[in-house]
This record gives C-alpha cells, structure tokens and sequence, in this order.
C-alpha cells in the first residue's frame, strides 16, 4: 500500500544553495507538528501560486543580492505577492527580508563606510518589538547588505551599523535581518567556507564566531523558537 499523505499541515521552506538548510527552524516546525515543504528556486523548483496548501512560508537567506537579476531572484521577489495578498504567515531571513523590503518599495544596499556585520553584534528591540515578546542582546549576523523600512512597517528591532533589524509589515510578514536558525554543524561550515570575508572592514574573526555561540546563543535559540510561535502558531490537522 503507498503511504498516506501527511494531514499536518506544510511550511514552505525556500533555499537558495543545494547545501543549503532550514536549520533550527525546520527541526523547530517540524517539533511543533508542521511539516516541510522545501523548494529551491535557484535550482529550477518552482513556487506556489497560492499558499491555500500551506500554513505559511520561510523565506531564507543566501550568497546572492536581493539587487541581483538572476531570473530567480526577481521572481522570488514578485512571488512575495501571494503571501501578502493572502495574508498568509510569512518570515524573511536576510535575503529573504531583503526581498520582502525590495517587493515592499524599500532600498536593499550596503553600508555608506563599506561595513559589514560578520559575527555577534549587539541588538535593542524598539518599543514595538517589547510589547511581542524578549529580545537577544546578541545576535550572529552575516551580510554585506541591509534594507531600508518599507512604508507602513513596524520596525522591531534596530543595531548601531545597520539600523533596520527586524520589522513586521501587516498581520503576518515579518524579516529579520540577522541568523538564529544556524545548528552548530551549520555555523561551523559558514566559518570555514566564508573565511574569506573576515578581512572585510567590521567582520570579526572565524574563532569570535564560535567562541560567541558558547556565551550567546542559548538566548538567541530561545528567542527563535518564541518568535516562530508568534508567527505560525500551533498547527492545526487539516
């Protein structure tokens, strides 16, 4: 007998590498009773013309610009219609916030000194973001690109180097610029495979990467996993 479809309810997950993983916050979906709906666009995999079949989608981050104009990119980036347009829940991570802030009418663009945040930086939560929940101090960031506030968002979260953190448009969009999602084993292969861009002005060594996580991360994994329940909630079977 073929084995009955699953009647838990599916996150789409959007991937930007082969290699690439949903990390913390696939094991975090799929330990709350959603399943996972992975596609990889730059790879050929089409996207959903409607989220009717899904409970949400995660859009995450990757080597490319927001800017760049890859075919994959600029659809990525119109697709972002369906889940507003529906008012489905939405999470952009990085690249994925980026998207959202560009399809949003905001500016996607590096930093007038040429820095870039590569490492553990401090955060503040705005009066808005403490009124949801707590927030990291610390956060493990790494991009060379920030966004500007779309019109009409909320801003949650705000850096020094970077200003625009976290913002929530609407009901249910939502980007964050920085990296919670990251699994040992997954912070690891980042420190080695992008050695290079330490030399860059404000990255921090690949040793502070590691070294960070042992102080800082407990909090950032119990940030994560309050903030996915805020934005998908519980699961219903469906």
């Amino acid at each position: 007998m073929p084995p009955r479809p699953s009647s838990k309810p599916k996150i789409l997950i959007v991937l930007h590498q082969e290699t690439s993983s949903p990390g913390r916050v696939g094991h975090m979906l799929l330990e709350e009773g959603f399943d996972l709906d992975i596609r990889r666009p730059p790879l050929g995999d089409s996207l959903p013309e409607t989220l009717d079949l899904h409970a949400g989608a995660v859009v995450f981050g990757g080597p490319m610009s927001a800017n760049d104009e890859d075919e994959f990119v600029r659809r990525e980036t119109n697709w972002l219609n369906v889940p507003l347009r529906e008012n489905r829940p939405f999470l952009g991570i990085c690249l994925g916030a980026q998207m959202l802030a560009n399809h949003l009418g905001g500016k996607v663009e590096g930093h007038g000194e040429g820095l870039v945040e590569i490492g553990w930086y401090p955060l503040k939560a705005t009066e808005a973001g403490k009124e949801l929940m707590p927030w990291p101090d610390m956060v493990y960031q790494f991009h060379r690109e920030g966004f500007s506030l779309p019109r009409d968002a909320t801003l949650l979260a705000t850096a020094e180097t970077y200003p625009n953190q976290a913002f929530r448009y609407g009901d249910n969009a939502w980007g964050i610029q920085f990296h919670g999602e990251l699994t040992r084993l997954m912070m690891q292969r980042w420190v080695v495979r992008g050695a290079h861009r330490f030399e860059l002005p404000g990255a921090q060594p690949g040793r502070d990467h590691l070294g960070g996580r042992l102080i800082w991360d407990m909090h950032l994994k119990r940030w994560l996993s309050e903030f996915l329940q805020l934005i998908f909630g519980k699961p219903t079977e469906g």
